[in-house]
């Protein structure tokens, strides 16, 4: 399963929606929250918070798919990363402690690919710095790294292959 494309950010934070969750789980939406009221203390506002009808709006409206569903009575809860390692607490079944390893380690997975993105970030602003304090001319560099991009790429020869026709 691939749960990344159901993380979003919301309020600045990496969330995913009480309906993808109940979805991931094999239950309905109604009985996840069921479980998340029953023990609300264990869900303070940065583990869990519910949407309001313009960001639940704003997001219908980013993914145009039935499948966000049609009339609802109350807005969807979005769910932290530890919102969702609490939820592993609330819902005890098989199913839901895998799912809810498989969806930490997707968590863990975009951090990753952020600290990488930031990173790579970082070092291009450094080498910026670089050139400007040396007086190099960015737009030469830009030229040569271009020229290295655009030549062709040669395949390597057969590994482990032996022409016995020769």
């Amino acid at each position: 399963m691939i749960f990344e494309n159901k993380i979003l950010v919301i309020r600045g934070q990496k969330v995913m929606l009480s309906f993808h969750l109940a979805e991931i789980y094999g239950i309905e939406p109604r009985a996840l929250m069921q479980s998340v009221k029953r023990n609300l203390g264990r869900f303070p506002e940065d583990f869990m918070f519910q949407l309001t009808e313009k960001e639940f709006g704003n997001l219908k409206s980013q993914f145009v798919t039935s499948s966000w569903g049609g009339l609802r009575r109350a807005m969807p809860y979005a769910f932290t990363e530890h919102g969702i390692a609490m939820l592993s607490s609330v819902l005890n079944s098989p199913r839901a402690i895998q799912m809810n390893i498989y969806i930490i380690r997707a968590f863990i997975k975009m951090r990753e690919i952020l600290a990488i993105d930031k990173n790579i970030e970082l070092k291009l602003l450094q080498f910026q710095k670089e050139l400007d304090k040396r007086g190099e001319d960015i737009d030469h560099i830009l030229h040569i790294l271009k020229n290295l991009l655009d030549e062709p790429i040669k395949p390597p020869g057969l590994l482990g292959f032996v022409d016995s026709s020769k």
